[in-house]
């Protein structure tokens, strides 16, 4: 006889016989809660009434629902079980009231309602139990579409976080906390394992005056699991070079360039002074030579050279062609 024949036997002489007396009782805990890859417990345990001592348990038998082979099966001192499936208690024996059911390397497939049922030399009884399956999600990580994208260029930062379940969903703030979540676009994938991969698409207008953006990744609770931020550069030019080194580049120049105005200023100054001093001193000393002549013909000679050196020294534009 195969486990799912012994299965079939089993429920149905406990189901018969569950009624030949209430001093049995099988209390299971209501929800169980498995991580995905480690160990779950489905605990359940046989009470009995007040006074009844010394019950030997005679047939133990764990089923999933819309599973038709037993996964844990104990008859007529021996167990039979499915693999990763196994008593809770690895020393378990017929006078052990603690039925719980062990599942090794837990799967999403695991997850549901199943069915335990007891007899005993006492009587026995059914009860119903569900495992609930979750996987955490990894830490989310954020690519940029281009990937020197900046502030003034704008371009998409796509956000992946993978291996988590139940299906979840990625979120994205601004750098004071806004929430952009409608702005984006989420795609969700589930892999042969059951569990989910989330992608999210943030595209980032040219211009954007937002310097960094949170991708975080929540459970379907609401739970937030994990974030990652980036920092959006303020610009950058076509050899990858940041907007602010051209500005510190800038203040050097000005920093050269300023004392070299202030020096050509004052060589322009200087040179302006020369030529006044110059011309006067030329229209002195040629009116001292006019001033010692004796000749009256030279008296127009030295009026039209006081005027042309008038001119020399305050650059009259009218000055008369020699």
């Amino acid at each position: 006889m195969d486990m799912a024949s012994i299965g079939i036997f089993i429920f149905a002489v406990i189901y018969i016989t569950a009624g030949n007396g209430g001093f049995v009782n099988v209390q299971c805990k209501t929800e169980n809660m498995g991580q995905y890859g480690q160990q779950s417990l489905l605990e359940c345990a046989v009470k009995t009434s007040q006074g009844v001592t010394d019950v030997v348990i005679r047939t133990v038998s764990w089923k999933k629902e819309g599973v038709d082979e037993p996964l844990l099966v104990f008859h007529k001192g021996q167990t039979i079980k499915q693999p990763r499936c196994s008593f809770a208690e690895p020393s378990w024996n017929n006078r052990n009231m603690n039925v719980s059911l062990h599942i090794t390397n837990t799967a999403v497939e695991d997850q549901g309602v199943y069915t335990c049922v007891v007899m005993t030399d006492r009587g026995g009884e059914t009860s119903e139990t569900r495992l609930k399956v979750t996987a955490k999600y990894s830490k989310p990580a954020i690519i940029a579409e281009p990937e020197k994208l900046t502030q003034s260029t704008g371009g998409t930062l796509v956000c992946n976080s993978v291996g988590g379940y139940p299906k979840g969903e990625i979120r994205w703030f601004g750098e004071l906390n806004e929430d952009w979540t409608k702005s984006a676009k989420m795609e969700v994938k589930k892999t042969e394992s059951g569990l989910f991969e989330l992608s999210s698409e943030l595209t980032l207008l040219p211009g954007s005056t937002y310097s960094m953006y949170t991708c975080a990744v929540f459970n379907t609770s609401g739970g937030k699991e994990d974030e990652t931020t980036f920092e959006v550069p303020d610009g950058q030019d076509a050899s990858g070079r940041s907007g602010k080194e051209p500005r510190k580049q800038s203040a050097q120049i000005t920093k050269i360039v300023a004392p070299l105005v202030v020096i050509g200023s004052l060589i322009v100054g200087l040179l302006v002074v020369m030529v006044f001093v110059y011309g006067r001193r030329s229209r002195r000393d040629h009116q001292e030579v006019c001033a010692s002549e004796s000749d009256a013909e030279k008296g127009g000679h030295c009026e039209m050279d006081k005027e042309y050196y008038d001119t020399l020294a305050w650059g009259d534009v009218n000055a008369p062609n020699s």
